[in-house]
């Protein structure tokens, strides 16, 4: 346990002397003995919690990190020399951040000051949102933040520099739904020297590969439903009144439990190269718009360009991937023995053009998927920054709600496009299916099944959004402490 005795500093000489401002001391022993709700020497974390929540800091992520960094002896608790010590670095901290956003060195920021140091992080805000920001840490009501409001606004918000708040931001790896088409994360050159950034690829790769697996029934259902709609002789058929256990019965009746993962393999196996290859793309395309100017992250209409032509390269690159996994996952059992005897059925059969079929609706299809899910995103993101001010973490709940909501909307946005593409990939598998074009197809889709159509399947393609996130959440968080990818670099 931690020390209970402590010895007020303005008393013991030795134990003042490294601080210049004794003042201040006194103020840490009043916070101490305000915090310690009872008397007892050390804080633990329910007090620590119960005080910081009067300061309407009441999310659990904050009360945990600051005892994780100021318990020096690992006992859980704080006493008054671990809460000192933990104050006086968090304030230096603090002091370095107030100088870099003091551009002009007169000892306080402004609503410029604020407007550019965020813009430096792909951060946007307007004048009207950044004189909010100013105006919940401005007690004197000047519109300027001296020192003293920026130290006691931040004191017990564990951010350790400007990158933390676009940090806990980072959202294309955390989640995955079933799509990487997302833009991919800005990530600094500190990032990615220290190896930061592909250990986060990394642990987010792992998650969409335990993710799509467990969501993987529900996909295939949804593959059969693009292709078949609701025709007869096939496991959709029984889906034409939307009753999707129907569809599952009749797949396992056809090929047993296992058949549920058909073309789940494949699915998995192209998530690593995808994520590479996107990545490295996204920081070339990224180099060649910057030229030789060297600046700060790029801005939102910047990360849209970059982030499709990137996923563009990288969907080109991994795209026969994708239609191998549609053809193993409409395939009857037996018919293919795996995921390399599927390749040379298609060769010999249709040729190496069958490996592109349905690439230009996929292609089109990052535009509008990429865009929203990047607007929606920084719109709900910018949102939030704007209204809670006083801490950089925005907490599991909030991260998964607009990761969630920003690619469901580019999901559903992109979706006829998706459909397209999936009926042009599995056209040569399906007996007597005449080969239409891109445009042959909407236009087939929308006169014999209406614009209805051109959206079939999307059920039990939301169905799996919940679980597939939740479990991507789940995994990507525990990868991350294993990766050691912290929640400060």
């Amino acid at each position: 346990m931690g020390s209970g005795a402590r010895i007020p500093c303005w008393t013991t000489r030795a134990f003042c002397q490294e601080d210049d401002d004794p003042e201040r001391e006194k103020q840490w022993v009043e916070m101490f003995d305000e915090l310690d709700l009872n008397s007892d020497g050390v804080i633990d974390i329910h007090e620590l919690r119960a005080g910081l929540a009067k300061r309407g800091l009441s999310r659990r992520a904050v009360d945990r990190q600051i005892v994780k960094e100021g318990d020096s002896n690992q006992d859980g608790e704080l006493d008054f020399q671990e809460f000192r010590h933990y104050l006086r670095s968090h304030e230096q901290e603090l002091r370095v951040m107030f100088r870099s956003l003091d551009r002009n060195h007169d000892g306080e920021i402004d609503v410029s000051e604020i407007q550019n140091s965020l813009q430096t992080l792909g951060i946007t805000v307007s004048q009207t949102q950044a004189s909010k920001i100013m105006e919940s840490m401005d007690r004197d009501g000047n519109m300027t933040i001296d020192w003293d409001e920026w130290r006691d606004h931040f004191l017990f918000n564990p951010i350790h520099n400007l990158e933390d708040i676009s940090r806990y931001w980072k959202h294309s790896n955390m989640l995955d739904i079933g799509e990487n088409l997302t833009c991919p994360d800005e990530f600094s050159e500190q990032e990615r020297k220290s190896g930061f950034a592909w250990r986060q690829l990394m642990a987010g790769a792992i998650a969409g590969s335990v993710s799509r697996t467990g969501t993987a029934p529900l996909d295939r259902i949804k593959v059969f439903l693009q292709v078949h709609g609701s025709t007869p002789g096939n496991p959709a058929g029984a889906l034409g009144a939307g009753n999707i256990m129907k569809g599952l019965r009749a797949m396992v009746k056809e090929g047993g439990i296992r058949s549920l993962w058909r073309g789940n393999g494949v699915n998995v196996l192209k998530i690593a190269p995808e994520t590479a290859i996107k990545f490295w793309a996204y920081e070339q395309i990224k180099m060649l718009m910057r030229g030789s100017k060297k600046r700060g992250p790029l801005k939102l209409h910047e990360r849209f360009v970059a982030g499709s032509l990137a996923g563009a390269t990288a969907q080109t690159a991994i795209y026969p991937m994708e239609v191998m996994k549609t053809r193993l996952t409409l395939g009857r059992t037996g018919q293919y023995s795996g995921v390399l005897d599927c390749a040379m059925q298609i060769l010999q059969r249709e040729g190496v053009r069958a490996f592109y079929k349905g690439y230009v609706p996929n292609i089109i299809g990052i535009v509008p998927y990429a865009g929203i899910d990047l607007a929606v995103y920084e719109t709900m993101k910018n949102a939030w920054l704007t209204r809670h001010t006083g801490s950089a973490d925005p907490g599991v709940f909030v991260l998964m709600g607009c990761g969630t909501m920003s690619s469901t909307c580019g999901q559903l946005a992109s979706y006829p496009l998706a459909l397209v593409r999936t009926r042009m990939q599995a056209q040569a598998s399906v007996k007597g299916a005449p080969q239409l074009s891109m445009l042959g197809l909407f236009q087939n889709i929308v006169t014999q099944e209406g614009v209805a159509g051109l959206y079939r399947g999307i059920a039990p393609n939301f169905l799996k959004v919940i679980p597939a996130v939740s479990i991507s959440y789940v995994v990507y968080e525990h990868m991350r402490k294993v990766l050691g990818v912290g929640g400060h670099r």
